[in-house]
C-alpha cells in the first residue's frame, strides 16, 4: 500500500529536495500539480484532503492559509514554515527532542518541522538543560554560520547571479535581536530569556554550524567539558541521524579549522564539545537544507507513518 503524499509549495528550495527524497521510493505516491494550478485554492485544497501525508513549503501567511484548507481529518500536515512551531496544537517534528517525542509525532496529524539554526541549537541545549548543568535562567548566546541556500531562491539568485555586490564576504545579520528561529529555540530548550543570537550567512551553497559559548563557572554545579560532553553521548547515543564526536584528547586533537560543510547531503547532525577548565564550546553542524529542513521533514513522515526512520535518508 502507498502512501498519498502532496507537497503545497513544490517549487522552492525545501519542497524541491522533498520531491528528490521521495522520488526515489517505492512506497510513496506523490500527488502533483499542474504548474498553472499552484496559486488555485480549490486545486489545492482538493490535493491536501486526498493527501496522508502533506507538506507545507511556504511562507508563514500562506502555510495558516494551507492549513485551514484541510478537512480530511486523516491528513498528516508537515509545515517546514515558522508558523506552527510554538503552537501548542501542533507537535515539533523533532523526533530526538526529548524521550516521547517520536510517539507525539506518530499520533499528531499536525506536525511543525524544526527551523535549521534552531534544530542545532536545541539539540545542543536541551540534554544539558534536562540534566541540569545548565539553569534554564541562564544568559546564553549562540553564532550561527550557514550557507546562502537558506535564504531561499531570491538569496540564491542574488548569490549565483551575482545581482547583488559584496557578497563575498560573510555578512552577520538579524542585528536587531529578533530572528524568528528564537522563539522555538527558547521554547524547545526550557530557557526563560532569549540567547543572544547571531547568524551569518556565507557565499558557499550549504552547510551550516551553530556555536554556543559558556563560561563554565556560569553553569550549574558540576558542569565540566566532560560531563557535557558525556550527557550528549549518553541522550543520543541510540540516534540514527545525531554522532557526538569525540572529546578532544591525545588520540582525538580539536581541528584546526572547523569544517561546517561536512555533513551535506546528509540527514546527519554532528556535535562537538570543545572545553578546557574555565570555558566550552559546543557546537552542531548539519545540512541546511537536509536535517535542517527538508531531511527533519521526510524523517517526521516516516515517525509518522511508522516506517523505518532512516528510509529514503
Amino acid at each position: 500500500m502507498k502512501h498519498r503524499v502532496f507537497v503545497d509549495g513544490q517549487e522552492g528550495t525545501t519542497g524541491l529536495r522533498i520531491h528528490e527524497y521521495l522520488a526515489r521510493r517505492d512506497d510513496i505516491d506523490l500527488l502533483r500539480i499542474d504548474a498553472d494550478k499552484r496559486k488555485d485554492s480549490a486545486v489545492r485544497a482538493e490535493l491536501l484532503n486526498a493527501a496522508d501525508v502533506a507538506f507545507l513549503c511556504l511562507p508563514d501567511v500562506a502555510a495558516r492559509e494551507a492549513a485551514a484548507l484541510v478537512r480530511n481529518p486523516n491528513t498528516c500536515l508537515i509545515d517546514a514554515s515558522t508558523a506552527h512551531r510554538t503552537d501548542s496544537a501542533w507537535v515539533f517534528g523533532l523526533p530526538e527532542l526529548a524521550a516521547g517525542q517520536r510517539d507525539k509525532i506518530r499520533a499528531s496529524k499536525r506536525i511543525a518541522n524544526p527551523g535549521c539554526h534552531a534544530l542545532s541549537f536545541i539539540v545542543l541545549l536541551r540534554p544539558l538543560v534536562d540534566a541540569g548543568l545548565i539553569g534554564v535562567d541562564q544568559a546564553v548566546s549562540a553564532t550561527s554560520i550557514t550557507g546562502y541556500s537558506g535564504g531561499g531562491r531570491k538569496m540564491i539568485e542574488q548569490y549565483e547571479g551575482k545581482t547583488v555586490p559584496k557578497l563575498d564576504s560573510p555578512r552577520p545579520y538579524s542585528l536587531k535581536f529578533a530572528h524568528k528561529h528564537l522563539p522555538e529555540m527558547m521554547a524547545h530548550t526550557g530557557l526563560c530569556q532569549a540567547p543572544i543570537f547571531m547568524p551569518i550567512v556565507a557565499n558557499f551553497y550549504k552547510g551550516l554550524a551553530v556555536t554556543v559559548p559558556l563560561h563554565l563557572a556560569q553553569c550549574r554545579a558540576g558542569a565540566t567539558g566532560d560531563a557535557m560532553h558525556e550527557v550528549l553521548m549518553k541522550r543520543y547515543r541510540d540516534e540514527p541521524f545525531i554522532q557526538v564526536q569525540p572529546f578532544p584528547d591525545d588520540a582525538h586533537p580539536a581541528p584546526e579549522y572547523f569544517d561546517v560543510q561536512a555533513c551535506n547531503d546528509t540527514n546527519r547532525v554532528d556535535i562537538f564539545v570543545f572545553a578546557n577548565a574555565r570555558q566550552a564550546l559546543l557546537m552542531a553542524r548539519l545540512d541546511n537544507l537536509g536535517k535542517g529542513a527538508s531531511g527533519a521533514a521526510v524523517q517526521a513522515m516516516n515517525v509518522h507513518l511508522g516506517v523505518d526512520e532512516t528510509l529514503g535518508l
